[in-house]
């Protein structure tokens, strides 16, 4: 029985959480109780991204996130006291995983201005559709009449919209000291989410496609006088 209770954290994948120089290098002589305390997180925060995505913030309480995480109730009040923490740090975590991703991604686009605004604006219009997006929605609109939730994400939000005006500015190679830019980059950003959210309820992929389309014509045009 020992045996099995010191292997069984190294079958935990942590790299998704952390960089993979750092989860390669644990071992059973460092910590085994963090390892385990730091793979309950992880397996507690993909669990609350899945239950909002799949049964909105209604459904999501805490007994049903734990129970998808296959953690205990009192492993899950341990590391997140209250569902608003817990769900904040789950879109807080999936949002930092996803901009390390969109710029891993962007490394092998074209050097051409065109292609290259094509390929953003093909990323993050992928990022205002996918699960982070949803369950971020759900929790948005749960804020808008729960103050105590509403006090913790606008500053989150307010932090990871940040995050993502720096990361087209930084993958378009846009320069946001001529006048306009700043204000072209945001509004970029405005409509992939006004486009997400339209996409929830029926398929609006042509539509969608039209606009963008003529989006980027526009947008390769201010990058390339930039």
């Amino acid at each position: 029985m020992r045996t099995t209770s010191i292997s069984e954290p190294k079958k935990v994948r942590l790299d998704c959480l952390f960089r993979r120089g750092h989860a390669e290098g644990v071992t059973t002589t460092r910590a085994p109780q963090q390892e385990r305390s730091r793979a309950t997180q992880q397996r507690l925060l993909e669990a609350t991204i899945e239950c909002l995505v799949e049964l909105g913030w209604s459904g999501a309480s805490t007994t049903v996130i734990a129970e998808r995480a296959g953690v205990s109730r009192g492993a899950q009040l341990h590391h997140y006291p209250t569902r608003a923490a817990l769900v904040l740090a789950a879109v807080e975590h999936l949002a930092e995983r996803r901009a390390a991703e969109i710029r891993a991604e962007a490394a092998a686009l074209s050097a051409d201005a065109d292609g290259r605004v094509d390929g953003v604006i093909d990323m993050l219009a992928a990022a205002f559709t996918g699960p982070l997006f949803v369950a971020a929605l759900e929790v948005w609109v749960a804020a808008r009449t729960d103050g105590e939730l509403r006090k913790a994400l606008v500053p989150l939000e307010a932090r990871v919209g940040r995050e993502m005006h720096r990361l087209a500015v930084d993958l378009l190679g846009a320069d946001e000291s001529r006048p306009g830019v700043r204000e072209t980059v945001q509004a970029t950003l405005d409509l992939l989410r006004g486009l997400g959210v339209a996409s929830l309820l029926s398929d609006d992929s042509h539509r969608r496609e039209q606009l963008l389309a003529v989006w980027k014509r526009q947008l390769a045009t201010l990058v390339r006088e930039a």
